[in-house]
């Protein structure tokens, strides 16, 4: 495979919401040039950390056009574009490609907990409809489905299906699944806390939560990685390791969005379902933000 979606560090980007609950498109265009300034290689919007599961269609496309707007070609955008239901899937896919998007990232259909069969049938209808390449989300802690290393391999044939970001916890699978799939299939890191192992086993980066508010930390690590500076790479994965779970003490993307208010960005709160941390969890992550020297 000669072209590659991105390699480095990409931003599993928040979606900043008002007082009202409204999508805070201000704050989000700060929220991107602070990205972009600090050296990230890609925004993924609208995916899970985007809250993707409660903007309405019409919200989802213009965040999405927002976001290739305000981009305009810096860095990849590649839209979160999943679905449980493969017809609105794809609907949405063929959106965020008329809206400019580089790439399409598409999660498991959850709930529903289809079939090995059903995967492949639901991806490869997706991707017959489009034409940017496409990025599959496994991550069977959120939806009950797990994308097995044979059934990338049969994914990884069609031409648009070009990368998988891995967030299944298994890196024995993953590595079946890299032997099997070979140069046909790009891998990014799904997990913060991988994505050192993952990119020195050959993937080409990290879609991350952290590098909402450590854009510049993220990159680095990857990037020596890539280089072959595994130990500089890892010793930056060991000291970040802490704040990296600490993003994931509740449910993402609460806690990523009280460090980044803590920070002082206007993030606003999650939408329901989605409750604010308790106050003794907002206290524990503002005492890690303080040891890590991010707040005072």
């Amino acid at each position: 495979m000669s072209n590659h979606i991105f390699k480095g560090s990409g931003v599993a980007i928040v979606t900043p919401m008002n007082e009202d609950g409204s999508v805070n498109f201000e704050e989000y265009g700060h929220l991107i040039e602070f990205q972009i300034a600090n050296g990230t290689d890609a925004i993924i919007t609208c995916g899970t950390t985007g809250e993707s599961a409660t903007l309405s269609r019409e919200e989802h496309c213009k965040v999405i056009e927002y976001t290739v707007n305000k981009v305009a070609k810096r860095v990849p955008v590649i839209a979160g574009a999943g679905s449980n239901d493969t017809i609105f899937a794809a609907e949405l896919s063929v959106e965020a490609e008329r809206l400019g998007a580089d790439a399409i990232l598409s999660v498991t259909p959850y709930y529903h907990k289809t079939s090995q069969n059903g995967l492949v049938s639901h991806y490869c209808y997706i991707a017959d409809h489009i034409h940017i390449p496409m990025i599959v989300y496994n991550v069977p802690s959120r939806t009950g489905c797990n994308i097995k290393p044979e059934t990338y391999a049969r994914l990884a044939k069609h031409p648009n299906i070009q990368a998988a970001k891995e967030a299944n916890g298994d890196i024995s699978a993953l590595v079946r699944t890299m032997a099997l799939c070979g140069e046909d299939l790009d891998i990014y890191s799904g997990e913060d806390a991988q994505a050192f192992s993952i990119t020195a086993m050959g993937g080409l980066g990290v879609i991350s939560v952290f590098a909402n508010i450590c854009p510049r930390e993220s990159h680095e690590l990857i990037k020596k990685a890539l280089d072959g500076d595994f130990k500089s790479s890892f010793a930056m994965q060991k000291y970040y390791i802490e704040l990296m779970d600490m993003l994931f003490s509740d449910v993402n993307p609460i806690p990523i969005k009280t460090a980044m208010n803590l920070c002082g960005f206007h993030c606003g709160p999650c939408r329901m379902p989605l409750a604010p941390m308790t106050p003794a969890g907002e206290q524990a992550l503002k005492d890690c933000l303080v040891k890590y020297g991010i707040i005072k």
